[in-house]
């Protein structure tokens, strides 16, 4: 029987990680549209736009894992009762149960993968996805200077720059800097931007600088060296903050009312890690959703897309309702029951429609006696 179950396992467990790796990487790249900017606007490389995609890897990851383990359920175990595989084993005296065990123990190393992907690698790689982010976005580099373009920042400062080398040195810069009805350009052969006590300059070598004063006087002034300063056109308020997602478990049940932001989103904290603990329970439902789309009915040579197709619809009502309870939570922390009950209560009734009695109903009259094959399916 060990062989058998062994056989059954593996069989499911191939199509699973097929599925599971398509889905993935479909997400991967619907996901990656919406980073296209660090690569465009931001100036970044092509490492850190992949770096910052697969940082979601995990979050996708445990979002599609349910899903594709009821795909890939279902074309396994379709596969296997129309090559009357499960009919070998059922006829070989395996209970219901024993055909079913390898499903559901490979359902539940999901919803365990699910578990600590939710609670430990999530956060973590969100985390340092959000300050990837967050540097990229205070990258002073990136947002001055982009590579042959004239980029305009606030107060009135263009900066343009025709290339730059591996180590951050700039080549022909110009700046121009309109204020006040005066007006002063800089034109320098190179140029590097760095900090100096704290605060960042532009140090700018073998140039000359052109000034209109506010009367239209023009004076030029030719140097070796000069040093441009660029804290009066770049923020130093912003500050990296962690979203909801970013956070662990601990944090989203036990915020820091001290601090505004929390007090003011802890229900929908409290609706997050809720969601992260109930998630890993829809790999069991759809996985028993499927094995009985499969091996809840009488069987038939003809294909099982009806019950398939019945259940896929219930299936995906089941997900949408999770995602609908887990919305609802964020307003009304009593919902967050539901999000235990949309994967639980369909759970109970495929269990309930897969090992039901497939014995007829006793003879009405008297008392006959069960034949002992009957007893023993019993």
């Amino acid at each position: 029987m060990r062989l058998i179950d062994g056989y059954l396992f593996r069989q499911m467990l191939f199509p699973a990680f097929l599925a599971t790796s398509a889905l993935t990487a479909v997400t991967l790249l619907s996901q990656s549209l919406t980073f296209l900017d660090v690569l465009v606007d931001q100036g970044q490389t092509v490492f850190v736009f992949l770096k910052v995609v697969l940082l979601t890897m995990p979050q996708m990851l445990a979002l599609v894992m349910p899903i594709a383990l009821f795909v890939a359920a279902l074309v396994t175990l379709n596969r296997l009762h129309m090559e009357q595989e499960i009919v070998v084993c059922f006829a070989g005296g395996m209970s219901r149960w024993r055909v079913t065990a390898p499903a559901f123990r490979l359902a539940a190393l999901a919803a365990v993968l699910t578990l600590f992907l939710q609670l430990w690698a999530q956060p973590v790689c969100a985390r340092l996805m959000r300050e990837e982010l967050f540097k990229i976005r205070t990258d002073l580099a990136a947002s001055l200077v982009q590579e042959g373009q004239f980029n305009q920042q606030a107060g009135g400062l263009t900066v343009y720059a025709q290339g730059a080398d591996a180590q951050g040195q700039l080549r022909n810069v110009f700046i121009y800097q309109g204020r006040n009805g005066a007006a002063t350009t800089y034109a320098a052969k190179t140029g590097r931007l760095t900090k100096r006590n704290g605060q960042p300059v532009l140090i700018m070598r073998k140039g000359s600088n052109q000034a209109y004063d506010a009367k239209g006087v023009l004076n030029h002034l030719s140097w070796d060296e000069y040093v441009f300063e660029l804290s009066p056109f770049v923020s130093q308020e912003e500050v990296l903050h962690y979203k909801i997602p970013d956070r662990f478990l601990h944090e989203l049940i036990f915020p820091d009312l001290t601090q505004p932001w929390e007090a003011q989103n802890r229900k929908k904290m409290l609706a997050e890690a809720h969601y992260r603990l109930s998630s890993p329970l829809y790999s069991l439902t759809l996985m028993a959703l499927a094995l009985t789309a499969v091996l809840g009915g009488s069987f038939s040579r003809t294909g099982y897309g009806r019950r398939i197709a019945t259940a896929a619809g219930i299936a995906a009502g089941v997900r949408l309702l999770g995602f609908a309870a887990q919305s609802a939570s964020s307003s009304t922390p009593a919902l967050n029951v539901l999000q235990y009950l949309v994967p639980i209560v369909p759970l109970g009734f495929a269990a309930a429609q897969l090992y039901r009695s497939r014995l007829p109903d006793p003879p009405k009259g008297p008392a006959v006696a069960i034949p002992a094959y009957v007893r023993q399916a019993q």
